[in-house]
């Protein structure tokens, strides 16, 4: 088969591979139908997560059809049409048992494309497939789907549940990539009663418009100065931080009111500065997290019901085998205007779904 695999910092290439057996009892082989590029696998290609292994078939986030099963698999049968995790849970530890499921000491969490192989491919291997994919409605469609493997939980749970937003809430999402657009649609749902939208990039600002920002601040033109004259200086209730760079983080601790929280979602590849000289005395909470992905039974419920416009987010897609294509034009995305680049299903062409 083919697969998407790293070979070091800037190597990388859709090439033959082996096809995935089945290792343990609770495995499933599932035949991948479409995937998505993921800002973290740019972050893998960078060289800022050096545990990924050289040889690595990229990829945490796949819908596909399960196609054989472990002895213990109990759950799913071949033919299934699934959602694959970006999350694998072994369900007997103690941070499984508490639905911490990113923490997973029994060999899950992020494995994915990360420590074993990826789905970025046309077959993937899932361990414990009982709890790491999710079985589909006929009624929701693959491209919309496949965001909720990582991007939407991601948002809503590191993002929007840590942040503690509640109603009558002013809420800074510093970036408007496709986790701060995430980000943006998710806090609607708990009637913040305002949304401010930081980006370097004026398409992406224009986008966190469309997505449900109130207002929208370019991160060289003030935006610090925008938050305190939208909230009488007092800084904003909830700030995310959904870039990952160290600028970006201090920023969002200059944003908040006293008592606010932060909530990092950011993948950091380099330290950044915590000035506990300003903040010490200000009851800032600050949170991190890797999602659990524990959300992402409701998220589905959500968009079966057309109440969560995920496809929204995709900007191109592409055939399977034009993934290094694909890596391009999401790796150049202030260029080419991408937010999600979607890869397989029916598609024969790329195709801009939406212009930037």
């Amino acid at each position: 088969m083919k697969g998407f695999v790293f070979h070091g910092p800037g190597q990388s290439a859709w090439e033959d591979v082996p096809d995935p057996d089945i290792l343990d009892a609770t495995d499933a082989i599932v035949r991948v139908d479409t995937v998505t590029i993921c800002g973290t696998d740019l972050h893998i290609l960078r060289g800022d997560l050096p545990e990924v292994p050289p040889g690595t078939v990229l990829g945490h986030e796949a819908v596909g059809e399960v196609v054989e099963i472990a002895d213990d698999v109990r759950t799913l049968q071949p033919g299934d049409r699934v959602l694959v995790s970006c999350i694998t849970a072994c369900g007997r530890c103690r941070y499984c048992r508490e639905g911490t499921y990113g923490q997973c000491l029994g060999g899950g969490g992020w494995i994915l494309g990360h420590l074993i192989d990826g789905t970025q491919a046309e077959y993937v291997r899932v361990p414990f497939a009982d709890l790491s994919v999710h079985p589909l409605p006929g009624t929701l469609d693959s491209q919309d789907a496949v965001l909720l493997a990582d991007i939407f939980p991601t948002a809503y749970e590191v993002g929007v549940l840590n942040g503690h937003i509640r109603p009558g809430d002013t809420v800074a999402v510093v970036g408007a990539g496709p986790i701060g657009l995430a980000v943006i649609t998710t806090a609607q749902l708990y009637a913040p009663e305002r949304i401010i939208a930081v980006d370097l990039a004026a398409a992406r600002l224009d986008a966190a418009k469309r997505f449900g920002a109130d207002a929208v601040a370019h991160a060289d033109e003030g935006p610090e100065q925008l938050v305190a004259d939208l909230t009488d200086g007092l800084g904003a209730d909830v700030v995310i931080e959904a870039v990952g760079l160290p600028e970006s983080f201090e920023m969002c601790t200059r944003m908040v009111r006293p008592g606010g929280r932060v909530a990092n979602v950011g993948v950091h590849g380099g330290p950044a500065t915590l000035h506990l000289e300003d903040l010490w005395s200000t009851d800032v909470t600050i949170t991190t997290g890797l999602v659990d992905t524990y959300s992402t039974p409701t998220l589905l419920r959500m968009a079966a019901a057309g109440r969560l416009p995920t496809s929204s987010l995709v900007t191109h897609t592409f055939p399977l085998d034009r993934m290094e294509e694909a890596y391009d034009v999401c790796g150049r995305a202030a260029a080419t205007g991408a937010l999600k680049v979607v890869l397989g299903g029916q598609q024969h062409e790329v195709v801009a779904v939406r212009a930037a």
